[in-house]
């Protein structure tokens, strides 16, 4: 039987040399069979450490049966509904962690954490939001929602998917958000159960005369590919479409070509530069750490952009980019997570 370690609760509220902070868990809230929001009480000292932006996450460090694990968990609290920072997590069949939280932590146990991160937050543009969430893909998207509501005077839209209604996360603040927004939140309910699965003519009949709005897309991987792919069909700009990631992207077999071309990566970071070997199929950041360098990541994605690096010489290719927008790239920044190197050579810079 696996034994799992529990959170120390006698540690000071300060980040550690790798910049994770313990934080206690003041609530531990069941929202349903499967799911739990943990409430973090930030103390004074660390308010500004942990300011966020809505839709943005934090990455905890938890330790396993002696091994150490982090994961990435978004907001689904607002920074515009009080202090207090509010996670929440879903098990997951062959979730470690996610099954751990939900089993084990306790309030009053301490949740090592780092400062918030991610790209996946509201634009400046003066556009009504169209939201997608999947499951436990509404933690970020309600906090979006939320804020939208709470800060701008435009209006939101929600497609959520889940396979029934006991499985539909916040469905009772879903419901006294809307109420208390009137003419400005429409929540749309897709049970699985009922509907089936989420099919392209569903979201293309929810997108009718939105094209001018910002969107925003959370869930599975299928869940976000179909409904990605039908924004996308329905003539909305990429550039409208934002995309957060829960799972890490495989890596796919090395190109052929690719692996026989390159032979050394050359990793500046901070104050070191490393010349390392290149393995065929690693990434940027894999090779990173194999050099010994502590690189920075987070999602391992392509979503967060925590990882990003700019590649100074030689080229590499992203298998997925969900951070970067087209400038960024041309001027050869990557996120290392998901970049493969392409040239004989590469050097790669990190801010």
């Amino acid at each position: 039987m696996e034994t799992m370690t529990t959170p120390t609760k006698a540690a000071a509220a300060t980040p550690d040399a790798d910049g994770f902070t313990p934080l206690r868990v003041k609530h531990v809230i069941r929202e349903t069979a499967d799911a739990v929001s943990l409430v973090l009480d930030i103390p004074e000292a660390s308010m500004d450490r942990f300011g966020y932006q809505a839709g943005q996450f934090v990455t905890l460090r938890v330790t396993i049966d002696g091994a150490e694990h982090r994961r990435c968990y978004s907001m689904s609290s607002s920074p515009h509904s009080g202090t207090d920072l509010r996670i929440t997590v879903k098990r997951d069949r062959d979730g470690l962690v996610s099954n751990w939280i939900n089993d084990t932590v306790r309030a009053g146990d301490l949740i090592y954490t780092a400062a918030p991160e991610g790209r996946f937050v509201l634009t400046d543009a003066d556009r009504d939001i169209v939201t997608f969430a999947g499951g436990s893909g509404i933690t970020p998207v309600l906090s979006l929602v939320h804020s939208t509501l709470a800060t701008t005077s435009r209006k939101a839209r929600m497609f959520y998917a889940n396979r029934n209604l006991e499985s539909v996360i916040f469905r009772d603040a879903l419901a006294d958000l809307t109420e208390g927004h009137s003419g400005r939140l429409e929540v749309h309910h897709h049970l699985d159960e009922l509907d089936g699965v989420v099919s392209s003519q569903a979201i293309a009949d929810f997108v009718k005369d939105c094209s001018t709005a910002d969107f925003y897309v959370c869930g599975p991987a299928p869940f976000m590919d179909t409904v990605e792919q039908a924004l996308l069909d329905a003539g909305i700009p990429k550039q409208q479409i934002h995309l957060e990631r829960f799972t890490v992207a495989a890596i796919p077999a090395a190109d052929p070509d690719e692996a026989a071309v390159t032979e050394e990566v050359t990793i500046e970071l901070g104050r070191s530069t490393v010349t390392a070997p290149y393995r065929a199929g690693n990434t940027l950041l894999q090779t990173a750490r194999l050099a010994g360098l502590k690189a920075p990541s987070s999602c391992e994605t392509g979503s967060c952009g925590t990882c990003m690096a700019q590649v100074v010489e030689g080229s590499a290719r992203m298998l997925n980019n969900d951070a970067l927008d087209d400038d960024e790239v041309a001027e050869g920044w990557v996120v290392t997570c998901q970049a493969l190197p392409t040239s004989r050579t590469v050097k790669v810079v990190y801010e």
